[in-house]
């Protein structure tokens, strides 16, 4: 009776997370609880017995696989509370990497540089030789051949000649550029583009805010490198037009200060060595080298320090605006601080 009663009703494998096959004798039966005797077949009587676990589902012939497949779910590992130590530093690391990719965003990307180092040296280094050779030779000797004197010159006269000299070598800086350049012509858009549009102010304005800071790293580069005391301290043509209080010399010094040096250093230190040297690094490595040479060219190893810092200032307006006229306003502004510092 048993035995027909489980022929005719198949059984349903339960649905619970583990079932283990157990092979027995016929001469042994093993029944727990929840348990049935699924079916009994004369063929196989000599052999095993299956057994099946059943949760009060009726099953039908429906799902033959069921009465055929039985699978042993092997028993999942206990996680660790513990984080793996990789897993961890692999965060970390696409942390820091999705913060830098939002930086270099902010900053801009690289330009698209046709020329090679070759031509980077050749330009930088025929500025060096000609910013030298005019501020020294030409200069003093056109003077000289027109009957003037630098240290006989009034003050007047001395602002007058350094106009004329920072002029000159702002000329001589261009005409190198277009020389150097002109078989790479037409460039693309963003290469010394001078224009009012934009967002640039606010990245101008907060360029100011870092000017007490940039005083405070030219104090802090004084205390490391401070001057020998027996190194004659004398005052520059400057300093003596503004001791003497002489309006016209202080004008022309404003312009030499506040409009000439901007443009012609801007030019060179951002509008061509920065993105030029973006074709072999990233584009804030090329603001920091280009911003070390910029306070090279200025001969002064007491103002390095704030010479570099300020020069990464200016290099991120002008990576992020891809326009010449914020950096140039900006140090337009430092130079004019600087200068009425010295009148007070």
């Amino acid at each position: 009776m048993l035995s027909s009663f489980c022929s005719q009703r198949p059984i349903l494998a339960p649905s619970v997370p583990k079932v283990r096959v157990l092979n027995r004798p016929t001469n042994s039966l093993l029944v727990t609880r929840n348990t049935r005797i699924s079916g009994f077949n004369p063929k196989f009587s000599t052999h095993k017995w299956r057994i099946s676990c059943f949760r009060h589902e009726e099953c039908g012939p429906a799902n033959p696989k069921l009465d055929n497949v039985e699978k042993f779910v092997p028993e999942e590992p206990e996680k660790s509370g513990l984080e793996n130590p990789i897993e961890v530093q692999r965060d970390w690391k696409s942390t820091l990497r999705e913060a830098a990719d939002v930086v270099l965003k902010a900053i801009g990307s690289r330009w698209t540089v046709p020329w090679t180092a070759e031509t980077i040296l050749q330009v930088m280094l025929l500025w060096v030789v000609s910013f030298w050779f005019i501020g020294s030779w030409v200069i003093p000797f056109a003077a000289h051949v027109a009957g003037f004197n630098k240290e006989s010159l009034t003050f007047r006269g001395q602002a007058l000649f350094s106009l004329v000299t920072d002029v000159t070598e702002g000329l001589a800086g261009i005409a190198i550029l277009h020389r150097c350049l002109s078989r790479f012509r037409p460039l693309t858009s963003d290469w010394f583009r001078f224009s009012l549009k934009g967002n640039w102010l606010f990245d101008v304005a907060l360029g100011c805010f870092m000017f007490p800071l940039v005083n405070r790293l030219s104090q802090f580069n004084l205390s490391l490198l401070p001057i020998l005391p027996s190194t004659p301290v004398t005052l520059s043509s400057v300093e003596q037009s503004i001791a003497a209080r002489d309006p016209v010399a202080m004008a022309l010094y404003a312009i030499v200060v506040s409009v000439c040096a901007p443009v012609w250093e801007e030019i060179v230190f951002r509008g061509f060595l920065l993105p030029s040297l973006t074709r072999y690094m990233p584009v804030w490595c090329a603001i920091l080298v280009s911003s070390v040479a910029f306070a090279l060219a200025h001969f002064n190893v007491q103002r390095m320090l704030p010479l570099i810092f300020l020069g990464v200032v200016m290099g991120l307006i002008f990576a992020r605006s891809r326009n010449l006229l914020p950096s140039m306003l900006l140090h337009s502004l430092w130079n004019g601080f600087v200068f009425l510092d010295l009148m007070r």
